[in-house]
């Protein structure tokens, strides 16, 4: 047999906010009804996703997930933050929808990806196919890694935190570059916990950092966070 395809079906307590939610993200609607059942259909390009309505429905109890594996996260990711930054005003870290941003996921051999959360609570889960990565090298690296997987993958954000503010105090001397993407995160979860003083503080011992020009994208992650948390009181 050649040509199958496999398509996740998903519960939500309501389709009319999962559609709300996909055209956000630049699906199309395939397929939408009321009766017998409520139910939607969406597709961009070749992914194609399906939800059904389940009365009674509560996002932080849903247990629905799916793997999609891509050529390239980053560019997926791309798309997808555009769309919830235009309907959101600003990325989505907490609540229902939210999205984690792309990084290399030890649970997944090393292999970038990066976790959407749906308004039905589903976690979506795009992964880069491929051979596995290097297993990180230094022990900062190594803990960083362990907190991606205990709040991205496992959504433990509690954990990953701790884990990774002690990582942290232990090293002071690692490379820059890994202290600042390590940090960029540590803000993120601070965030994410809701703790905006935290997070300010993580953002500050980022800025200070000296000699980390490597670490390009986490500062970049680390502006869009200060400009969410605006000036501090």
């Amino acid at each position: 047999m050649a040509g199958e395809r496999t398509v996740p079906l998903l519960p939500c307590g309501s389709i009319d906010e999962v559609e709300d939610f996909t055209l956000a993200l630049g699906f199309t609607t395939t397929h939408r009804q009321r009766r017998p059942d409520p139910y939607l259909a969406a597709s961009r390009e070749d992914l194609d996703l399906h939800w059904f309505e389940q009365p009674g429905h509560r996002p932080e109890d849903s247990y629905g997930s799916c793997l999609v594996v891509v050529d390239d996260p980053a560019e997926l990711f791309g798309a997808f933050a555009a769309g919830l930054r235009a309907r959101h005003g600003r990325l989505p870290l907490t609540g229902f929808p939210r999205i984690t941003r792309p990084r290399s996921r030890r649970n997944a051999g090393g292999l970038t990806g990066f976790s959407l959360v749906d308004p039905g609570g589903n976690w979506i889960r795009v992964v880069r196919g491929g051979a596995a990565g290097p297993e990180p090298s230094s022990r900062l690296a190594r803990s960083l890694a362990d907190a991606v997987v205990a709040a991205d993958s496992r959504g433990d954000v509690d954990q990953a935190a701790r884990l990774l503010a002690g990582a942290l105090r232990r090293a002071p001397d690692a490379d820059p570059a890994e202290r600042v993407e390590a940090l960029a995160f540590l803000a993120e979860l601070s965030v994410r916990r809701g703790d905006p003083g935290a997070a300010r503080a993580a953002l500050a011992e980022l800025d200070a950092v000296p000699g980390a020009e490597r670490a390009a994208a986490a500062r970049s992650q680390a502006a869009e966070l200060s400009a969410q948390l605006g000036p501090s009181a």
